[in-house]
């Protein structure tokens, strides 16, 4: 299928490539529609400028680092700030060993949970269902009983009053 050194062609970049994009947007995101646009912007972004002839390991810190960009796109347009971080290995954790990772984990679901208090009933029934639930739009909208249009919109004035409220938490 694919050797060592460069893909064949572009359809075999996609092949080798598209399930790994797609579960870093998704562990990003949290929701599946957000993920496939995501990963579709990605390949679409990185289709012009990609050398086919490239090394396979060449093609993929590409794509990783066009995911990057096409995510902190993402995070701009949806929160106002950018959050880019993609670790380039990931590490498994020791769930029984306290580390600095689990530590910014619980001061970051603090703080998650410290905006989502104050934020108005709707906005934050919203928030969590569409991003801690992994609900779609739509499933959102049937739960709160309103329109998926409504639904969108209400999700995106969270999104904005949850960030203004972040950044006064954190004191910006």
């Amino acid at each position: 299928m694919v050797n060592a050194e460069s893909y064949p062609d572009w359809e075999a970049v996609y092949r080798d490539n598209v399930d790994r994009i797609y579960r870093l947007m998704f562990t990003k995101v949290g929701n599946r529609a957000d993920a496939e646009d995501l990963t579709a912007e990605v390949f679409l972004a990185a289709l012009r400028p990609m050398r086919v002839s490239a090394t396979v390991g060449e093609v993929r810190a590409y794509l990783t680092a066009t995911a990057r960009t096409v995510l902190a796109g993402h995070w701009r347009r949806t929160l106002g700030r950018e959050i880019t971080s993609i670790p380039e290995q990931p590490e498994p954790a020791d769930p029984a060993t306290p580390n600095e990772e689990s530590t910014e984990i619980s001061e970051v679901s603090a703080q998650l949970e410290n905006v989502l208090d104050q934020l108005p009933e709707q906005y934050r029934r919203i928030l969590r269902l569409r991003f801690l639930e992994g609900y779609s739009v739509r499933e959102a909208a049937a739960e709160l009983g309103v329109s998926v249009a409504n639904a969108k919109v209400l999700q995106h004035r969270a999104l904005r009053r949850a960030a203004q409220l972040n950044g006064e938490v954190r004191g910006e």
